[in-house]
């Protein structure tokens, strides 16, 4: 039987407080049984964080809302939490199970004034897609338009920040935030500022504006127009724009040409937003894109959206330059000028970035192209992260570029579903330029 949705606030907290005190009472334990211990046991150590990791994950799952949200960003990152809970979180990655469609009706009418069949010819009731925050029903207008309609589940706005807080203490007390008090301050503030964005949804009908206009001259980018007239804060409505899901892209009806094109496509999108237009779509799970077999592109859910400093765009550049160049000076002096890396530690030895910069540039120094679909990449990073614990004092995260990175890390695995084949070097060298330097 399914659980009754918790949406009232006060349930919320008690459920979070609940994972909370369960989380600090086994890190105390933890704790407490390494002290009559004579060595730390790795194993017993990761046993706790998986036992946490689970618990954290399913609560978060349950509630949905602004805690889902950050969990599923913790899951993408996965550079301030150890691998254990990335792992468990990687499940909130999956579609949501979709709230009563008797609230949903509820809200919608509360959001919009009127009764769902003065507002619609039809509204299904069984979900088009369900996440965190929200989840999305087709439709017909009354004057023939189909349409999809983005309803946000009560009281996650009202409760984002008790939600944060709570989530932030169960972290602390679970012994998981290794990072001074200043790096979780600004870390948690800017998933707080995304995330009131992404509960505004006349601010995502802006975003949608915007990107539409910048992607106007890209007639295979497609992204929905927003209908005004039934949108509001909590309620969007968008013309139905269609399009094959990722698993859905398959050879019978794809060709490799084809999936090769979107994949250079794709890397277009991207650098054009970082590059250029200095504002980037920072949500870049495989459910908010859509694809057709002339190569079309279509883009979703304009939520999740940072504008860039000009400066972090600039720092971003040269990073990617000099790593390129092998230049591991430079390469340092500039991660300090992306807020990375801790300007009053020593330089970082060139061997540990070389490492790294070896891993992470195959995909960009081959000639032949790059099959993404053997891509991996990720377990080489898997296998070099307890190196980084050498250096953890001279690396904080980049919080003005997390979502920078995110998008990247999202359509590394994107291209590798769509089993791309390309070179990206030489469009990768194009954007590197100066003179493709744009104001934002």
């Amino acid at each position: 039987m399914a659980k009754k949705p918790v949406t009232s606030r006060s349930g919320r907290f008690l459920k979070l407080a609940g994972m909370t005190a369960s989380v600090a009472g086994q890190y105390a334990g933890q704790r407490a049984r390494r002290m009559f211990q004579k060595e730390d046991n790795e194993d017993a150590r990761s046993q706790n964080y998986t036992r946490m990791a689970d618990q954290i994950a399913d609560t978060l799952g349950e509630l949905k809302g602004a805690v889902m949200k950050v969990g599923q960003i913790a899951s993408q990152t996965q550079d301030f939490l150890p691998k254990e809970f990335s792992d468990a979180l990687q499940r909130l990655q999956k579609e949501a199970p979709p709230m009563p469609f008797a609230i949903i009706q509820m809200q919608i009418e509360a959001e919009l004034g009127k009764p769902v069949t003065e507002l619609f010819e039809y509204l299904q009731e069984t979900p088009y897609a369900a996440a965190s925050i929200g989840q999305v029903h087709r439709a017909r207008l009354h004057d023939g338009t189909d349409v999809i309609v983005k309803v946000q589940y009560p009281g996650v706005d009202e409760s984002c920040d008790s939600d944060l807080k709570q989530l932030r203490m169960a972290l602390k007390l679970g012994g998981l935030l290794k990072m001074p008090k200043e790096t979780v301050d600004q870390l948690f503030g800017e998933i707080r500022t995304r995330l009131k964005e992404e509960l505004d949804y006349l601010n995502e009908a802006k975003n949608l504006k915007l990107f539409r206009n910048f992607h106007e001259k890209d007639d295979w980018v497609l992204i929905p127009s927003v209908i005004d007239s039934h949108s509001t804060k909590r309620v969007l409505t968008l013309e139905l724009v269609e399009g094959d899901h990722i698993n859905e892209v398959t050879p019978d009806r794809y060709s490799q040409d084809t999936i090769n094109l979107i994949g250079h496509r794709i890397f277009s999108t991207m650098a054009d937003q970082l590059f250029k237009f200095q504002c980037i779509h920072g949500d870049p799970h495989a459910g908010n894109f859509a694809y057709r077999p002339d190569g079309t592109i279509i883009m979703y859910d304009f939520g999740c959206v940072k504008k860039l400093k000009p400066e972090i765009v600039e720092a971003y550049r040269n990073v990617l330059l000099s790593a390129l160049e092998e230049d591991y000076q430079a390469l340092d002096r500039y991660l300090i000028d992306l807020g990375a890396r801790i300007e009053s530690q020593p330089a970082v030895d060139a061997a540990y970035y070389a490492m790294w910069r070896d891993i992470l540039i195959v995909p960009f120094d081959q000639p032949e192209p790059y099959d993404f679909a053997e891509a991996d990449l990720h377990t080489h990073v898997a296998a070099k992260t307890s190196t980084v614990f050498k250096y953890l004092d001279y690396f904080k995260p980049p919080v003005e570029s997390i979502f920078i990175d995110r998008m990247i890390a999202g359509h590394y695995w994107i291209l590798k579903r769509l089993g791309v084949q390309a070179a990206f070097r030489s469009d990768l060298e194009k954007y590197l330029a100066p003179a493709t330097a744009a104001s934002g």
